[in-house]
Order: structure tokens, then sequence, then C-alpha cells
């Protein structure tokens, strides 16, 4: 079990449908975290369990006081809202200059995500939406403590030049050395790209080769459909079965292929820090 940060570049939304798309078919508990220091979305527009609105101040908000005196993993259970329909979330800032309220606690956040995998009561993994990361944004001290680090693109040229120069940058930021080895480290970066379901395969094929040309240490991992009214379904503006939308299905692949290709990985990690997987 593990901490799985989202993230996208300039001009790349997104972030937002596509942490809560994968946090809702993900195949164990999991927590999501809003964790972008710009603010977060879901309070305005998801109704909480009781059918009422979020509590602004129950979440990122609420925790920045209880952090500043250290911050055991199952402390962050007393700030997430359950959603209608069931997913727990610790809901974002409000406005951006909150983001103060959290300043050198970051790295604290990080780690209580990471490890409460293994909380003795409640473990789960953890799917922080850390927003739109140009610039010198504080989410990115997240990124040490993460599995995983997603960034999501759409398939625009200037969006996939991007993150292809992204994904460099981050790969020498977090692994440090030549950027052709980057793969092997830790946190593994990798590339989700919301297209036209008709086009992914190959254009997630080419934006492959790209990133492996370019000795990004970054690889696309799957793609989210492009789904409009999917979207609006998820963020309740819209009615519909959900779970045919091509947004859902897609996200379960997405989410399916990632335990696939690491959840042994993590789970072995689970067991060695005495945990079940």
């Amino acid at each position: 079990m593990a901490l799985i940060a989202l993230a996208a570049d300039k001009g790349s939304p997104g972030v937002t449908t596509a942490a809560v798309a994968l946090s809702a078919v993900w195949p164990r508990r999991v927590l999501l975290a809003e964790t972008d220091p710009a603010g977060g979305d879901l309070v305005y527009r998801s109704a909480a369990a009781h059918g009422g609105p979020l509590n602004p101040n129950t979440g990122m908000l609420s925790i920045a006081a209880t952090a500043r005196r250290g911050l055991v993993p199952d402390q962050l259970w007393d700030h997430v809202q359950p959603l209608s329909g069931g997913l727990e979330v610790l809901v974002g800032l409000g406005i951006a200059e909150q983001a103060a309220g959290l300043a050198g606690l970051w790295p604290t956040l990080g780690h209580a995500f990471s490890t409460l995998a293994d909380s003795p009561n409640a473990p789960a993994d953890v799917i922080a939406d850390c927003g739109r990361i140009s610039g010198d944004t504080p989410a990115v001290e997240l990124f040490p403590h993460a599995a995983l680090v997603l960034l999501i693109s759409c398939t625009e040229p200037e969006a996939i030049a991007r993150v292809r120069d992204r994904a460099a940058a981050l790969a020498t930021k977090l692994h440090g050395g030549a950027r052709g080895a980057a793969s092997l480290g830790t946190p593994l970066i990798g590339v989700v790209l919301v297209a036209d379901p008709g086009d992914a395969p190959k254009i997630a094929g080419q934006v492959n080769d790209m990133l492996v040309h370019a000795q990004t240490g970054a690889r696309v991992v799957g793609t989210i459909a492009d789904d409009p009214t999917g979207a609006d379904q998820l963020a309740g503006r819209k009615r519909g079965r959900l779970d045919k939308s091509l947004l859902i299905r897609s996200a379960r692949k997405v989410a399916a292929d990632i335990y696939q290709q690491y959840g042994a990985a993590w789970a072995h990690q689970a067991q060695m820090n005495g945990q079940p997987g």
C-alpha cells in the first residue's frame, strides 16, 4: 500500500477528475487527499454522505494545527469526510492564501500519507491531488514520500512537450544522477494521458517512446478517456450510469494496470513493515 501523488503541468487540467475517478475504482481502501496549495474543488462540487455540503474547515485546514504538534498517521482519519457514495476525502484548502498555514508541514504530511499503510486500525492507500506543479509549489515536498508520481496530461503537442520536460526535471530533482538511470529511482514517475478512446493506444505508444528517447525516467502507465459527460456525472452535475461511463471504465483499467505492475512490490513492502498487504 502506498502514497500515489497526481499532478499536472501548466495547461493540463483534469487532475482532480483523474484523482476522484481513480479513487472511486481503487482496488483497496483509499483516502483521497486534496493537497493542491491553490485550493480544493470538492467542497464546491460534491455532497457529503449525509446529503449536505462538505465542511470546508475539516480537512487540510484543520490538519495544519494537528501536524504542528506531530502527526500520527491514524490522526488523518479525524479530518476525513465521506462523500455521497462513500469515498473518504481529506478536503482541500479553500483559497491559496491558506497554504501559508501549512508552511514547513508538507514533509510531515507526506510521511503520514505514506505510512498510513502501517496503521494497525485502518490502513489505506492515499491518492493525493497535488494540482498543477509549475513553479515552486510546496506540494512537490510530498513527492519523495510517494511510491508513484503520476503526471496527468492532455494530448495537445504543447502539453506533451511540457510533460516530457516536467518528468525529466522531476526525475533529476527526486532521483539525481543521470536521467537515463532515473527509471530505477523511487518514487516512480508515470504519465497518464487524457485522450480520446479511439486514439488512446496509438498516442500512448508515441508518447511513451518520446519519454524513453528523452531519457526522462518516466513511462506512460495508462490513458483516461476524455469524457466530459462522465466528468460531469462524477462531479454530480449530470445524472446517468457513472459506472458505465468511458471515464470510469478507463480509470478502472488504469488502476488495475498500476496494481498489476506495482502492487506486488507495495504489498511486499507492507509485509516488511509488519502489516498485511
